[in-house]
């Protein structure tokens, strides 16, 4: 059996990247009317996302694991703190701005829905600059309010999500230890379908899917992909179909038959190029070439600003695309109109996000380092003074 641990996946960068440029191209897709299957759809990109999550949460703790053992409260308000000062700094700021702006931003999206005929948004979306408002989404507990899920022009329910996520995440990992990855992915996903049975016999409603347990089944798939890595004698195949099953559990979104089949190849082609070693033969060899292309340098530039990438885009897009239409209207064909959008909205959110991200997330997490370290002193004093003293 081919040794596929290693410190570092070659393809990570890039699918971060086909994530945030797949939430990108779709949304402009959607709002200059141009109907194209699978890349119209930017929910499957943020899928990819969702799993790329759950991949790299337990990739890293398998890394960490004999220097921070998962069985100490501290190690999990470490993980804790990196994660905060990660989404934290941008978001916020984000925050502020969308809610600045939200006035003019649903000026722009009342233009957009008016010409494609579609019913408009709902007002509070962008116009909610009330203390509840502010408070929930600071605090990251909207994702559990379907009254505030879906309540800023930013795309932000997946960052609720994503925090739901991670409180659970030391309890879930401890019950693999405890038993072992196929049992504990299928007691974690059993709960997650009974959870989202009972939001329906109670009619509560989440306007996107924010609430952990309707997404609960595509972080698994990436956590299972990670079980394997570390693992001295893995078991491909039975991760792999449970993987494909949880991704086929009807809710969390759009289940239509080819939205399915997307979800199914997003988790085979995902086990396909991170375990490219063990693939036999002409198989291996494909999936390792394009694994190490999506670790080029562009990629992993692009990779890296995913992230304001995709809190930013609609910030841009939806000006551009309301300015695009009041100007032209239906005097370009649909194909032409997304061009445009495109070859404006891209460049300077790509920018925009190179700015952001050394401005604002490299000093978080530099700070979220820092603040690790200070608890990491602290926690350590104390044994440091018993040996002494026992000495």
């Amino acid at each position: 059996m081919t040794d596929i641990r290693s410190s570092r996946i070659e393809c990570l960068d890039g699918l971060r990247a086909l994530a945030a440029i797949w939430v990108l191209v779709g949304h402009c897709l959607l709002l200059t009317g141009w109907r194209v299957p699978i890349v119209g759809e930017p929910d499957l990109g943020v899928d990819l996302f969702i799993m790329l999550s759950g991949f790299l949460m337990v990739f890293h703790y398998q890394l960490r694991q004999d220097k921070e053992p998962w069985q100490r409260p501290g190690t999990w308000l470490k993980f804790w703190t990196r994660r905060y000062f990660r989404i934290a700094p941008l978001f916020y700021v984000m925050l502020l701005l969308a809610l600045a702006l939200g006035p003019y931003l649903y000026g722009s999206r009342i233009i957009i829905d008016d010409f494609l005929s579609r019913s408009h948004q709902a007002p509070e979306r962008y116009l909610d600059s009330g203390p509840k408002n502010i408070v929930a989404h600071l605090t990251f507990l909207f994702g559990l309010l379907p009254g505030f899920a879906y309540r800023t022009p930013l795309p932000d329910w997946s960052l609720g999500l994503e925090m739901q996520f991670y409180a659970a995440f030391p309890a879930i990992m401890l019950l693999v230890r405890r038993f072992d990855w196929i049992r504990s992915a299928g007691l974690v996903a059993a709960v997650g379908c009974i959870i989202v049975f009972a939001l329906g016999r109670l009619s509560v409603h989440f306007p996107m899917p924010s609430f952990l347990a309707l997404k609960m089944q595509i972080f698994l798939c990436g956590m299972l992909l990670a079980g394997v890595v570390h693992q001295s004698q893995p078991r491909p195949i039975l991760y792999l179909a449970l993987a494909l099953l949880l991704a086929a559990l009807p809710f969390g979104g759009d289940y239509g038959l080819g939205k399915l089949l997307v979800r199914e190849a997003l988790v085979a082609g995902f086990f396909a190029l991170v375990l490219y070693r063990m693939l036999p033969g002409a198989a291996g060899r494909l999936a390792r070439a394009i694994a190490v292309t999506l670790s080029n340098r562009f990629f992993h530039l692009m990779g890296e600003l995913s992230f304001s990438i995709y809190l930013i885009h609609l910030l841009v897009l939806q000006p551009v695309a309301a300015f695009v239409i009041s100007q032209y209207g239906h005097g370009l064909a649909a194909p032409l109109r997304f061009a445009i959008v495109v070859a404006i909205v891209l460049p300077t959110v790509t920018l925009l996000s190179w700015v952001t991200y050394n401005l604002i997330e490299v000093p978080g997490q530099k700070a979220g380092r820092f603040v690790v370290r200070r608890f990491g002193r602290k926690g350590g004093a104390p044994a440091l003074e018993s040996i002494k003293r026992s000495a």
